[in-house]
């Protein structure tokens, strides 16, 4: 858990000529915006800086104007890493600045190939870490102290993360806003975004099916919703099969390859999602907190809780509890 400041954190994006835009984009949609007003308390404080001040071409033909070298670095409580064009096209000058950074406690993030860039600044060796499926392999050969994990979304090493490609950077953005402002708070900034605050599974879903078929909606959605709306209860694979038209064998099957993962782990990290946001926002005592996400007792709740959360229930409502009051 984060602990409080007097200020709003600092989170300084990185950019290098011929940036790619939609990576970058991320860092501006998720932590540029101003959020104040939808969650009570003072957002991030965000700015954008390159090694050399100025115009910074991208993939997409136009300019990204910076205002702010390197130096804004040595004070960012967090710095983001978007993608980088190549592997080897990180400058000898940002790879001391995020030294340095690490070295006074800074948390480090990067989007898809922006973990060669940490990686060349020595910054993973010894960590586990991922980067786009493409390029898996590519880092392992380049950097073989690093611990590669080619199947997930993100990593959290704590005060170094990396994400998978592309849009793998909302899912690790909207984990670090749940780690800094609490769940609430990340499902509204999800909400703006029209995204899930959460996807279970990793990266071995789209690398068996790059394109997946076009579909006008998710086939489960209307399931989905019910079983959101009906958490309390217990709910099995055979009512969900049931109100999606499926075999149970088929409903497993199908869902595993639109969501990721299992119908058993997608209940109960929506149990443990709802569980939070009752600690966010109602003084229940945990067993009814228990009770009401459907995980039955509060030492159930505690089980799953500190496995996903990696907190007990009351310290996480000591801390963001306080914070929305």
């Amino acid at each position: 858990m984060r602990k409080k400041s007097a200020r709003s954190p600092l989170v300084a994006a990185v950019v290098a000529e011929n940036q790619s835009p939609f990576e970058f984009a991320i860092a501006c949609e998720v932590f540029g915006i101003d959020r104040s007003a939808d969650i009570g308390r003072p957002w991030y404080r965000f700015v954008v800086c390159s090694p050399e001040p100025g115009q910074v071409s991208t993939k997409a033909g136009f300019t990204i104007g910076t205002q702010h070298g390197l130096e804004v670095l040595d004070i960012a409580h967090t710095i983001v890493v978007p993608a980088t064009p190549g592997p080897d096209d990180s400058s000898e000058a940002l790879l001391d600045a995020l030294r340095r950074a690490h070295a006074r406690g800074a948390r480090l993030v990067s989007f898809c190939t922006g973990a060669f860039t940490l990686a060349a600044a020595g910054l993973l060796d010894g960590r586990r870490a991922t980067t786009h499926w493409m390029h898996t392999e590519e880092l392992t050969r380049r950097y073989p102290r690093v611990q590669v994990d080619p199947g997930v979304l993100y990593i959290d090493e704590g005060d170094v993360m990396t994400s998978a490609g592309t849009a793998a950077g909302i899912d690790l953005c909207l984990h670090i806003v749940r780690l800094d402002y609490g769940a609430e708070a990340a499902n509204i900034t999800a909400r703006r975004m029209v995204v899930a605050p959460h996807r279970d599974g990793g990266q071995a879903q789209f690398v068996r099916q790059p394109v997946p078929p076009p579909l006008p909606s998710d086939p489960f959605a209307d399931t989905l919703v019910w079983a959101q709306e009906h958490l309390d209860e217990q709910i099995g694979i055979e009512e969900l099969a049931r109100r999606s038209a499926m075999s149970v064998r088929t409903f497993a099957r199908r869902f595993q390859e639109q969501h990721g993962t299992t119908p058993h782990q997608w209940l109960l990290r929506q149990r443990v999602l709802h569980a939070q946001r009752l600690l966010e926002t109602t003084d229940l005592p945990v067993d009814l907190v228990a009770d009401r996400c459907g995980l039955g007792t509060a030492t159930n709740l505690r089980q799953h809780f500190q496995r996903v959360v990696h907190t007990t229930p009351t310290a996480y409502r000591r801390t963001f509890r306080a914070e929305a009051g």
